[in-house]
């Protein structure tokens, strides 16, 4: 048995992990050697990725889409199946362009699923972990929570969410044994980055390497910034006046998806 399964037992909760991102995090975790329960809306992409793992570990999959209102009720049976010690909150959903461009469903969709959902699965996996007196809660958050950023605006903003959630529970759970990391992500190769299309900007980050580093944080830092460029990046917008970093993002992002300024 690893280090990692160890510390934190012998079954991983990805959610968000039929593709990109949310798979490395399954592949990363299996290598690991733990065994996995995976939800996601994707049902093909799940039973391919389950089929490449099954080998390795067990795999259970659930199809379910995380922004109903039932989510619970979905995903409370399988924590009390499993013994989840580790729980990836590898959930996003966004759309890029002018916020009243955006429709209402799609921007609701965002807070239901970047947010709401955030905080119902944080709940049953830490009440759990914490009644063991064990686990890992890993938040999955972006670069873009550290200051508003244009036309990404209520992404941005649930993910500022995820932050100010992960932050506050690091500290209310670390005296019942519950490690809190949020990883502020940058541009990551994933169908959902190649889907908006972007022209220009930073070469995105590999999902594998993504993860490696971090679930490696998990247990020994509160926040972790994968990739070097991206971490001076966000160090240099920590030193700005927000609204100068607002409008310094919101011309990398026009110039990223319109070629403008």
């Amino acid at each position: 048995m690893s280090d990692f399964a160890t510390r934190y037992g012998s079954v991983a909760l990805v959610a968000g992990a039929a593709e990109g991102l949310g798979a490395a995090y399954a592949r990363e975790l299996a290598a690991r050697g733990l065994d996995l329960v995976l939800l996601d809306l994707n049902r093909e992409g799940l039973a391919d990725l389950a089929r490449e793992l099954s080998d390795e570990v067990h795999v259970t999959t659930r199809v379910v889409d995380l922004a109903t209102p039932d989510l619970l009720d979905e995903v409370a049976p399988l924590l009390d199946e499993h013994d989840v010690g580790c729980a990836v909150l590898n959930v996003a959903f966004s759309r890029v362009g002018d916020f009243l461009g955006q429709s209402p469903q799609d921007v609701a969709r965002m807070v239901d699923v970047n947010a709401r959902a955030i905080v119902l699965l944080a709940h049953a996996a830490a009440t759990r972990m914490a009644e063991r007196g064990r686990g890992g809660l890993l938040f999955m958050s972006s670069l873009s929570a550290l200051q508003g950023t244009p036309l990404v605006a209520t992404y941005a903003a649930t993910k500022a969410f995820d932050l100010t959630l992960a932050d506050a529970l690091g500290d209310e759970l670390r005296e019942r044994g519950v490690h809190v990391t949020t990883c502020l992500g940058g541009p990551i190769d994933t169908p959902g980055f190649r889907s908006s299309e972007p022209r220009g900007g930073p070469s995105p980050m590999d999902p594998a390497d993504v993860a490696r580093a971090a679930l490696d944080a998990l247990g020994s830092r509160s926040i972790v910034v994968p990739g070097g460029s991206n971490r001076l990046s966000a160090a240099a917008m920590q030193l700005l006046p927000r609204r100068l970093a607002t409008r310094v993002m919101g011309t990398a992002m026009r110039r990223m998806y319109r070629h403008e300024e």
